[in-house]
């Protein structure tokens, strides 16, 4: 959940009142938010003294609210307390409007088609009259970096461009070049850079280099330029110096360029309905005018209201009211959902605002009218059917498991789901494509590539990393692994493993021996052939196929000393493996000892 820093005194004067602290709290419970902490800060003011100027520190109360992901409404104090005064009756929600350039055409922006190759969407609008402030200023840019980290993913969907539009002039043009061909000053710069010469300038940036990777790679970076050919902004990089706003910016070109055109809509919408109540005609947005490389011309912003019809039995129901339809119609109201009951049954009307885009279900209705409701205020019921709960089976033969193998002398280890290829792989003596491994498409380190398939290298790792410990180093592990599955809806399924490592100064092939038997033991299956469990031994250069063994995937001995492995098998089926570790293993996860295995597929047990 984002959560989002606001002046306490701020708020309290846009509130019209004030509140103690646990007054407030108890507010944003009922308004379906978590007053997550208080905190102050100190905040230099500036003070006249005779004919001069002065500045003191003063500590400023800040109350940090968590709001829910996509209440994208609520990232800004303007949104917060317009919907605390609505949700209150003591503010009606207001219409947004989008209108039309008192003179002349509306500001337009052309998109090329060199746009494809990176960012093929954008989109635009004016505030046209705004008044801003020091405190709207910080929050008008709070608000763009709050949308850029939630919504938009990092900027990855969508990048936020606000421009003075009297230091500009349109027609705008949004297209694509080679970055050696790209010069401006950027924001904040004192001389022109290259696009290339950017990119090396902000990899020490402590906040822009996160979003280099979006375009680095591309042999063309997206570019705005107004008809005088000043670049307004580099997206999703930076903006321009030229047109930077300022306090006494009156008139605001927002642009948000994006690879999803639908979450631009939205982006757009939020900046523009958040800061338009500081515009002379408040609540109202100019219209800009949009061309698309095929000719198409689109209006934005949208600002598009939708009515969605319920029945009030349906939220009586899930939410397990008795409320009428008129009460049921007020409490979405204050929502700011403007609701009517149509008189057909027990029917609701329900409007849906622009601001409200995490609405896309009668469910989500229903939750708002829950918390319009009080949570707290719901009678509790006991449920018509009665039910008994158990433990799943898989996870209570588990957690058996792991207290007896602790008991046995072995320590248990918990290692990351995700790992390198490398792990599974290449330091097993085993080749990536028979791992049936599932890939990340997209990992942010080459620590993070696939999803395990075995469980040995993490506690190799974790021996690694534990090498200055007494020795012998016994640890075990008792998780999922993830395979690859045609047979299931999303290709892949979780397998639930046990691993046993033993370190030391000799290999211990008798402990891992003896944690097998002991392990069956507890699992209740004889020591026998047929019906029972027994190991057998299994060459080097043999590889078991998903033909012949439940051991869900194909397995290069080689990780194995030659002619000290084995294969376990379970009533004539092989669930897993132990043995002595090939020295090469050892070495490639940088241990000096020897060292015995074993892993095995609880599943079959079950």
């Amino acid at each position: 959940m984002p959560t989002v820093g606001i002046k306490r005194d701020l708020l309290f004067k846009a509130l019209g009142r004030t509140y103690t602290d646990e007054e407030f709290d108890e507010l944003c419970f009922e308004f379906g938010l978590e007053l997550d902490e208080i905190t102050s800060e100190k905040e230099i003011v500036s003070r006249e003294q005779g004919d001069t100027k002065a500045s003191d520190a003063s500590d400023v109360i800040l109350y940090k609210i968590d709001v829910p992901a996509n209440r994208y409404d609520l990232l800004c104090l303007e949104g917060l307390v317009r919907g605390l005064q609505v949700f209150k009756n003591k503010l009606e929600a207001p219409r947004y409007r989008r209108i039309s350039p008192v003179n002349g055409d509306p500001q337009k922006l052309i998109i090329t088609k060199e746009t494809a190759a990176v960012r093929p969407f954008a989109v635009a609008a004016v505030l046209r009259n705004i008044t801003f402030t020091q405190e709207r200023y910080d929050s008008f840019i709070e608000l763009q970096e709050k949308l850029h980290q939630n919504i938009c993913r990092k900027r990855s969907l969508v990048a936020i461009g606000t421009h003075d539009l009297d230091t500009i002039s349109g027609p705008f043009t949004y297209t694509a070049k080679p970055p050696g061909d790209i010069s401006f000053k950027p924001l904040n710069q004192t001389k022109e850079y290259t696009a290339t010469e950017l990119m090396s300038l902000y990899k020490t940036d402590s906040h822009l280099r996160h979003y280099l990777h979006i375009i680095e790679d591309k042999p063309v970076y997206p570019i705005i330029y107004d008809s005088n050919g000043i670049v307004l902004s580099m997206p999703p990089i930076i903006n321009g110096d030229h047109s930077k706003i300022t306090l006494q910016t009156k008139n605001v070109f927002i642009e948000c360029t994006a690879t999803d055109l639908t979450k631009a809509k939205i982006v757009l919408d939020m900046m523009v309905t958040m800061f338009s109540e500081y515009c002379s005609q408040p609540f109202t947005v100019e219209e800009a005018e949009v061309v698309y490389p095929d000719g198409k011309t689109c209006i934005y912003p949208e600002l598009a209201y939708r009515k969605e019809k319920l029945s009030g039995e349906f939220i009586n129901r899930k939410v397990g009211i008795n409320e009428s339809t008129e009460k049921i119609a007020q409490l979405l109201t204050r929502m700011c959902l403007l609701s009517r009951a149509t008189g057909v049954g027990d029917e609701i009307e329900v409007e849906i605002p622009p601001t409200r885009s995490d609405v896309i279900h009668a469910c989500d209705i229903m939750e708002d009218a829950a918390i319009a409701y009080g949570f707290n205020n719901i009678t509790r019921t006991t449920p018509r059917a009665y039910t008994v709960a158990n433990q799943f089976p898989l996870n209570k033969l588990t957690e058996l498991l792991r207290q007896d193998l602790a008991a046995a002398g072995f320590t248990e280890a918990l290692n990351f789901a995700l790992c390198s290829e490398e792990d599974i792989a290449d330091k097993l003596g085993k080749k990536i494509s028979e791992t049936r491994a599932a890939h990340i498409s997209n990992p942010k380190t080459a620590e993070f590539q696939v999803a395990r398939t075995t469980l040995l290298p993490g506690l190799l790792k974790t021996i690694a990393a534990n090498r200055k410990m007494p020795l012998p180093l016994k640890l075990f592990e008792v998780s999922d692994v993830v395979l690859k599955d045609e047979t299931k809806d999303v290709g892949a399924r979780n397998s639930r493993r046990f691993c046993a490592v033993y370190y030391n100064k000799s290999p211990g092939f008798e402990v891992i021996h003896g944690l097998l038997d002991r392990t069956m033991q507890l699992l209740e299956v004889k020591s026998a052939r047929g019906e029972g469990y027994h190991i057998q031994a299994a060459d080097e250069h043999v590889k078991f196929s998903t033909h012949f063994s439940i051991f869900p995937y194909i397995y290069y001995y080689s990780t194995f000393f030659p002619g000290r492995c084995a294969e376990i098998i379970v009533r004539g089926k092989t669930v897993g493996r132990l043995g002595v570790l090939h020295p090469d293993v050892i070495n490639r996860f940088e241990l000096t000892m020897p060292c015995s295995a074993m892993e095995i597929d609880i599943e079959p047990f079950l």
